[in-house]
């Protein structure tokens, strides 16, 4: 295993990703178009978790409609803050390097095209207004979201640009009647298939979500990707594009990833992932069979990163996957990957139907539990310290490259709510720092979920240690390849070491070492049988 140390996914270190752009670089051409522009103007573009050139449907808009474009990312200094219940930090120094990378290429791929992209530090709610009124910018595209916090900074920023007034142009009439102001306008780009096409209003969205995909799949057509023009200049006059911001301006201390996955931010590295896990490995056929593994580069796609941050489009993941059963071959897993994309989907429709209750201790259904939020138990949880393996090794995972597996985060999540008793948003809060992947929908919808507060109440299942190390790391070469003292215990007893590794720190609820046989037990077993396959389904992220 200590192989694996040197190995890290090609597409994902900086230097293979680069001799990838080739590939990449293709995509950049077969999604480009001889569209005209028709607008007069200048038009800003306000970059938020959409960081990519491909299937930007706000920046073909924003182009489409003017003269000029200005493209602009703000670092908002709330990013940084600490989480709403227990003060963690918000972004922690993995995801803000992953997203500096992401600007770093998102900026070098717009002056490919003729652009920029500049960079403001401070409140988008104060940056954008103030843009606007020195450009003249007539209209402010930006792509939508759904949750509280995201839709308040939405409000302030339409509320800033209802005081900005547009002078009217030099060859039209003057008069108040000429003046305008800015335009503030969405665009829903974040999902695979588009809010505007679904079948229901989000207060109609079912609550389980079986019946959501099945109606989606027969009713539903996911668009194609937007094409953008080869050129997409020229900019307004920028004295200033501004500098990447540097972790210790965040606020925050570098983090070598030492071992582990190393991802690297960004559209480029992106789509060479892509690439790379669909045509040069060929691993999109086994993807349902291997993505419930835990060690190595190629068990799952690692797609999860650059969707979260927009570096990705679900929608070009989409096509590639419907090329690739045209040209290579169609089974269930190239389906599986479409399976998890609406899993996605699901999550951030539901967002809507949820709101706030989403972040609610009772979650959705206001399920009344006692949780405790004991520090001690919680650390030990968060650090790796609880005495099993199988937590202790996906915890230092998460902590030390900001990924976990599917199958990790199901089992973490069960232990922290089912056997230690703590309140499950302490997790998620701990999860919002720490993972690459972050966004509120997927990770709050998953621990509602897997905590048993969901809106589906089928969901409230406990996972079984010894089944699951049994099942998913037989020989213990996951934990012993992050937790190094056990290398030397005997691999059928790595995982229930007894002395040879620190105190357990709870004893299971269900399931013990000398039960490696038995199934997992459902906190209402007695309607286990009584569950489809997806009820019972995994941890959802297309990871």
């Amino acid at each position: 295993m200590d192989n694996f140390k040197r190995t890290k996914l090609p597409s994902l270190d900086i230097s293979v990703s680069c001799r990838l752009i080739g590939p990449s670089g293709r995509r950049f051409t077969w999604y480009s178009s001889n569209t005209k522009r028709s607008g007069k103007g200048t038009a800003i573009v306000w970059f938020r978790n959409d960081l990519r050139m491909l299937d930007n449907e706000a920046l073909y808009k924003a182009w489409f409609v003017s003269e000029t474009v200005l493209p602009v990312y703000c670092i908002d200094p709330r990013l940084f803050g600490t989480t709403y219940h227990f003060g963690f930090p918000k972004t922690g120094a993995l995801r803000a390097q992953f997203l500096i990378e992401c600007l770093a290429d998102l900026r070098k791929n717009l002056m490919k095209r003729g652009l920029n992209l500049l960079i403001q530090h401070g409140k988008p709610e104060d940056v954008l207004p103030s843009l606007a009124k020195a450009y003249g910018a007539h209209t402010v595209y930006a792509q939508k979201e759904t949750c509280s916090e995201e839709l308040l900074v939405e409000r302030l920023v339409n509320k800033g640009l209802q005081q900005v007034v547009i002078p009217p142009s030099p060859e039209k009439t003057t008069g108040a009647t000429a003046q305008k102001i800015p335009r503030l306008q969405f665009i829903w780009g974040t999902t695979l298939y588009n809010i505007d096409d679904l079948p229901f209003d989000a207060p109609s969205l079912p609550d389980v979500y079986t019946q959501f995909r099945k109606i989606v799949e027969a009713k539903c057509t996911v668009r194609s990707c937007i094409k953008l023009p080869t050129s997409l200049g020229p900019p307004p006059e920028v004295g200033d594009w501004g500098c990447l911001p540097s972790l210790e301006q965040l606020g925050l201390s570098s983090q070598n990833v030492s071992k582990g996955m190393k991802f690297v931010g960004g559209e480029t590295a992106a789509l060479s992932r892509v690439y790379e896990y669909f045509w040069k490995k060929d691993l999109l056929k086994v993807y349902k069979e291997t993505r419930n593994g835990m060690l190595g580069p190629d068990y799952s796609t690692k797609f999860s990163p650059w969707l979260a941050s927009g570096s990705l489009s679900p929608r070009y993941i989409h096509e590639e996957v419907k090329r690739y059963e045209k040209e290579r071959q169609a089974n269930s897993s190239t389906y599986w990957v479409l399976f998890e994309l609406i899993w996605r989907d699901y999550f951030r429709f539901l967002s809507i139907k949820c709101g706030n209750s989403l972040f609610h201790v009772g979650g959705p259904r206001k399920v009344a539990h006692q949780w405790s939020q004991d520090k001690n138990f919680f650390e030990s949880w968060r650090d790796g310290r609880t005495g099993y393996p199988l937590i202790d090794a996906n915890m230092k995972e998460l902590s030390t490259t900001g990924f976990m597996s599917n199958r990790g985060r199901q089992i973490v999540c069960s232990f922290l709510v089912r056997d230690m008793g703590i309140d499950w948003r302490m997790g998620a809060e701990w999860f919002e720092t720490c993972l690459l992947d972050y966004d509120p929908c997927s990770n709050y919808g998953n621990w509602t979920y897997g905590s048993g507060v969901g809106n589906d109440p089928r969901e409230d299942r406990y996972f079984s240690i010894p089944k699951q190390a049994q099942t998913y790391d037989p020989e213990g070469e996951y934990v012993a390849y992050w937790l190094p003292q056990l290398k030397t215990v005997p691999k059928d007893r790595r995982h229930f070491p007894g002395n040879l590794y620190i105190k357990q720190i709870v004893p299971l609820k269900f399931g013990t070492a000398g039960r490696h046989h038995k199934e997992d037990k459902s906190i209402g077993a007695r309607k286990a049988n009584q569950r489809g396959r997806e009820a019972r389904g995994n941890w959802r992220q297309i990871g």
